[in-house]
């Protein structure tokens, strides 16, 4: 038994389960593993019988009067925590199909014991054929899209053991989702914010072709790749946003030197202040807005600046060769193309570098 002043509780969201619930939940008993808190997400009466059972293998079971997603589930448990149990390490999150251990939930606990403040992953090995084709294709994408966006890499994006630490429980009560792209709010959440411990687990399926799962392909997916656009949706209304205030500006100030000064020189001017003050702008909008930096002021507008400097020089350097390598394509057409590849890279450069604080 752990000390109760390092009680964890395992929190198990359950939409119309099944024996394998259970079976779990005996094995959790037996290996004296509580408290066990139990989420019945408006399972419908056909459930009642494995309910019935699991309220006796159960510390708390929660119900929902009707299904509203694993997500809001999860809330619904934190909630519970948060109140009744205020000294808790934090929280162990697990599915209710039989895909976890109690090995595996273990070493997931000692791991928050010993660092409480930190994120714990149970990953799971995605190169076994045993995993369903769909498994193995949406981890490998979210996770792709995910280090792009976060800066941080995650090898399973879908598991569904986590303990998560009581400190950012409050955080995931704000998160936005109810469904299963809420689990991937949570990653986000916490990328670059928290110390991320990753410890192998199990992995577990009845078969390929029977494996069961309440996972929508088409609306979670959608919800969930939502989620991952959001943050580079933000990035670029902030550029765009900041091309208008250059455009808007050079317009303004143009106009007021261009009768006061030789052509040439107003139009430089004018680009000059323009440019000056679109990248304010622009860098305290990806500072506040975009990024949520919480770096320093001077250390990330030193780096923003010089990102700047070296995407103008490479936009220029990179056109240039492209039009001595393909002098028949319009060159305006050549720097949109690179302009768009910088765009990208300069994205994860911010995210990763630029505004990035180590997570203590």
């Amino acid at each position: 038994m752990l000390n109760p002043r390092h009680d964890i509780p395992v929190v198990i969201p359950a939409y119309e389960p099944d024996e394998r619930l259970i079976m779990f939940l005996k094995t959790l008993r037996k290996n004296s593993i509580s408290p066990i808190i139990l989420v019945n997400d408006g399972s419908s009466s056909v459930c009642n019988q494995i309910f019935r059972k699991a309220d006796k293998l159960s510390d708390v079971v929660l119900v929902h009067k009707r299904n509203y997603g694993k997500g809001r589930a999860l809330k619904t448990a934190f909630q519970y925590v948060l109140k009744h149990y205020p000294e808790c390490v934090g929280v162990i999150t697990a599915d209710s199909d039989g895909q976890h251990t109690v090995p595996c939930l273990t070493k997931i606990m000692k791991q928050m014991i010993k660092n409480p403040d930190t994120f714990i992953l149970g990953v799971r090995n995605f190169n076994l054929r045993r995993i369903p084709w769909r498994s193995r294709l949406g981890n490998k994408l979210t996770r792709w899209l995910l280090y792009y966006i976060t800066g941080t890499k995650f090898r399973d994006t879908q598991t569904g053991l986590r303990g998560i630490p009581r400190s950012f429980l409050k955080n995931c009560l704000t998160l936005s989702g109810d469904r299963f792209e809420f689990e991937t709010q949570v990653l986000l959440s916490v990328a670059g914010k928290l110390p991320i411990i990753e410890v192998p687990i199990k992995t577990i399926y009845d078969s390929v072709q029977n494996h069961h799962t309440h996972f929508n392909p088409l609306k979670d997916s959608i919800k969930i790749y939502r989620c991952l656009c959001y943050p580079f949706a933000k990035y670029m209304v902030s550029s765009f946003s900041s091309f208008v205030v250059d455009i808007s500006l050079f317009s303004i100030f143009l106009c007021w030197t261009f009768n006061r000064l030789n052509a040439s020189v107003s139009i430089v001017l004018a680009t000059v202040m323009a440019r000056i003050i679109s990248i304010i702008y622009n860098y305290i909008l990806n500072y506040k807005v975009v990024f949520h930096s919480s770096c320093s002021i001077p250390q990330s507008a030193v780096r923003y600046l010089v990102l700047a400097m070296l995407q103008m020089f490479l936009s220029a350097f990179c056109t240039t060769g492209l039009h001595i390598l393909l002098p028949s394509v319009i060159v305006v057409g050549l720097k949109i193309c690179v302009d768009i590849v910088l765009f990208l890279i300069g994205y994860f450069i911010q995210r990763k570098y630029v505004f990035s604080v180590k997570p203590t």
